[in-house]
């Protein structure tokens, strides 16, 4: 089980985490949700152990635990398939003493009948630990995230950082401990690995407390929700839907015990002040004085923060505004990611990139925004396109050591902090969160940041890379009302499905080298709807 008794914590003046409490029985899967810098991260590592709480305490009772951290953390010299043996460590253990044992006996020196025994106690012990069947556990779970069979023996440096977080889920999954701690594991997962991430957990026998913003895949997996907001959490049983449901009618029966409540208050305060000045009436109106100095008001729910931000195209450009020919590339390490792609757009597109992960999305959105040379082909851009790039590991590039103001100003052109200030409230950084540093922000906050710097410089082209992952739902919803409406050109890789059916207009899939269109899913541009 999970628990936490009376947690808070705090970063400096900011209070993240203010007297939780919370349990979480054995075979629970409970979703934890909440607004981005609402401090669900936080919450993980203080029960994972990784930083403690200035009061209370936290953690888990009986049997191991694994924890999906939003940062890979893997060796980059090892193998895939050796940096899974690594959830195993006694499994390794004792298959590296049973190789030393085994050349010891082909020697023939020392006390053969000691080591026999010795060597048949390993092997009872690797097959009381299933170490047999560690190999295929470990095919399998590589497989269901969509690794290619031979990637097992491809050093984790070689990887994109995405893929790298697919490794780091992998190794958790493999282990298959009795409790699991799981932030954001559906970022960098195309569809088919979502959906086969679902069926592990929905049929997992463990303890599961997750963190993610798709709250799809909440509804397929947890039995409870918790909610962590202004510091406290509340529960609600049953999967996202349910948490909507419920929440939606709490909060409805708050407003009207509230509005109830004001009403008699009123009608109080009416009474004493007619009375006031009567003696008939003097015992009356102070004892009515009193009576309402001791009710607890009943707060009206407060609307949500949300981010605010329009897209407008700064200048209008060519009609044709992207050739691509032909376009192929090979990496250093002698992968090719694509071979021949090709990708014509005209103004007012909205182009969106799907396809596997490895399959050449990124790799394609680099090169055409100047961030990587193609080996072969040609672009060729409209001669007053404008481009602006965000890359899906924008937030990481951010320097931790800055504020939130000084990342803003890097890429301001000399716009006034006022300026500045306030397009960062369109963002939810008010007053002093503006000098936060970089490197006491949740995920969703970084994401924000580099939303900000991104859309702070004018562009009529926009080239997006996974734009949704780290963003919490309603900054999601805000960001494909505002590209839907968008009246530049946009190429956006994505696997988010609103993204799909609200935004696109034209559908690639990038696969086996090549970009192909998706004929049945084109659209009229918006600039062209009447």
């Amino acid at each position: 089980m999970f628990y936490a008794e009376s947690i808070t914590k705090s970063f400096g003046s900011d209070e993240v985490l203010g007297g939780v409490s919370f349990t979480i029985g054995d075979g629970e899967r409970v979703g934890l949700v909440g607004p981005n810098g609402a401090g669900k991260s936080t919450l993980m590592r203080v029960m994972a152990g990784d930083d403690a709480p200035d009061t209370g305490s936290a953690g888990h009772r009986g049997g191991d635990l694994e924890f999906l951290r939003q940062e890979a953390g893997l060796e980059a010299t090892n193998t895939v398939l050796e940096e899974m043996w690594l959830a195993f460590p006694e499994a390794r253990a004792i298959e590296r003493q049973l190789e030393d044992l085994s050349a010891e006996i082909a020697t023939g020196e020392g006390d053969l009948d000691a080591l026999i025994t010795r060597q048949a106690e390993l092997f009872e012990r690797f097959e009381a630990l299933d170490g047999y069947r560690i190999d295929k556990r470990i095919g399998r779970v590589l497989a269901g995230l969509r690794f290619a069979p031979d990637d097992a023996a491809k050093r984790c440096g070689e990887f994109s950082g995405g893929w790298q977080m697919r490794i780091a889920l992998a190794k958790v999954l493999v282990h298959r401990p009795d409790h699991l701690l799981l932030d954001e594991p559906t970022n960098h997962l195309d569809q088919a690995a979502q959906d086969w991430l679902g069926e592990e957990l929905s049929s997992y026998p463990g303890t599961i407390l997750l963190v993610t913003h798709d709250g799809s895949f909440h509804d397929r997996v947890v039995n409870r929700v918790l909610e962590l907001r202004d510091g406290r959490v509340t529960s609600y049983s049953g999967n996202y839907t349910d948490y909507q449901r419920q929440k939606a009618a709490k909060l409805a029966a708050q407003d009207a015990a509230a509005a109830r409540q004001e009403r008699e208050i009123g009608r109080q305060e009416r009474f004493i002040e007619r009375f006031r000045s009567k003696a008939t009436k003097a015992t009356q109106v102070r004892s009515r004085e009193k009576a309402l100095e001791k009710v607890e008001r009943i707060e009206r729910t407060r609307s949500e923060r949300e981010v605010h931000f329009e897209l407008s195209a700064a200048g209008r450009t060519e009609l044709e505004v992207l050739a691509a020919e032909h376009v192929g590339h090979q990496y250093e390490d002698d992968e090719v990611v694509l071979i021949d792609a090709s990708l014509h757009v005209e103004r007012g597109d909205r182009v969106v990139l799907i396809g596997p992960n490895g399959g050449g999305k990124s790799t394609l959105l680099r090169i055409l925004a100047g961030e990587l040379t193609a080996t072969q082909g040609a672009i060729e851009w409209a001669p007053r396109a404008r481009l602006g790039y965000y890359d899906q590991h924008q937030d990481e590039a951010l320097d931790p050591s800055r504020t939130v103001l000084d990342e803003v100003r890097s890429v301001a052109d000399g716009q006034s902090d006022g300026a500045l200030r306030k397009v960062l409230g369109r963002f939810l950084f008010h007053g002093d969160d503006v000098f936060k540093p970089v490197s006491v922000l949740s995920g969703g906050e970084r994401s924000r940041v580099a939303l900000a710097k991104f859309l702070i410089r004018p562009a009529n082209v926009l080239l997006l890379d996974e734009p949704t992952n780290h963003l919490d739902r309603a900054t999601q919803r805000k960001l494909v009302d505002a590209l839907e409406g968008y009246d530049g050109t946009v190429i956006c890789a994505s696997h988010d499905p609103e993204i799909l059916d609200r935004v696109a207009t034209r559908v690639f899939e990038v696969r086996d080298g090549e970009c192909l269109e998706l004929e049945e899913r084109r659209k009229l541009p918006v600039a062209l709807r009447s």
